[in-house]
């Protein structure tokens, strides 16, 4: 990999998560307290800036902005390690900034906490269920068709915000990110470990699938 792949990593998961962010606050402002609205707003725009993400930084560094889907990768041997972990720092780094940057927009405390919490045996299975989900989907369509992933990804995690009791975080940076904003897209720092282990999980089980799903042994 190169130095333009780095930087798509960072530049493309600082966007993903000021959208996440961003939407989250305007949705919660629009909907006069009207949950559904909100979520509607949050959903929408984060499946579109997914699309756009992955179209435009897809061919430089594979789009992943997730560090469940460089793991996935690595495990496949589709990336070294070496890759890998700066993947998943420029991610995590990226994805606080965009809060930040989101914040900023809104003209509210740069720093919070979020006193979100997000916690109970359901949330936990609900990132299993969604991070699974999205691993099969993104090697679904590289086995079957690359050019689909943009809109494969867009519109899963258009539909597991929806199916999911968790609205489906299924992404590590993310949920790191998202503690750090007090917002309605928040989580409180002590779900943490919870929604990553069980993103890691999801992650597992998928790969295991994958592997005789895709495989083209009979």
């Amino acid at each position: 990999m190169n130095m333009r792949a780095y930087l798509s990593e960072f530049t493309g998961t600082t966007i993903l998560l000021a959208t996440v962010i961003g939407s989250g606050i305007m949705g919660e402002t629009l909907a006069n307290g009207n949950a559904a609205i909100a979520l509607l707003g949050n959903t929408i725009a984060t499946g579109a800036i997914l699309y756009v993400l992955i179209t435009i930084f897809g061919p430089i560094s594979g789009a992943h902005f997730n560090p469940t889907v460089t793991v996935a990768m690595l495990i496949a041997k589709k990336i070294t390690a070496k890759d890998a972990i700066i993947f998943i720092i420029l991610q995590i780094l990226g994805a606080g900034l965009g809060v930040l940057i989101a914040h900023g927009m809104f003209e509210l405390d740069i720093f919070q906490i979020s006193s979100k919490l997000r916690q109970g045996a359901s949330q936990g299975f609900s990132e299993i269920i969604a991070t699974f989900g999205l691993i099969l989907v993104i090697f679904g369509g590289l086995k079957l068709r690359t050019d689909a992933i943009p809109a494969l990804v867009g519109f899963y995690i258009t539909s597991a915000y929806w199916f999911t009791a968790s609205t489906s975080f299924a992404n590590p940076a993310v949920t790191l990110a998202r503690s750090l904003s007090d917002t309605f897209a928040g989580i409180n720092p002590s779900n943490i470990i919870m929604f990553i282990s069980c993103q890691f999980i999801g992650m597992l089980v998928a790969l295991i699938l994958v592997k005789y799903i895709f495989s083209e042994k009979e």
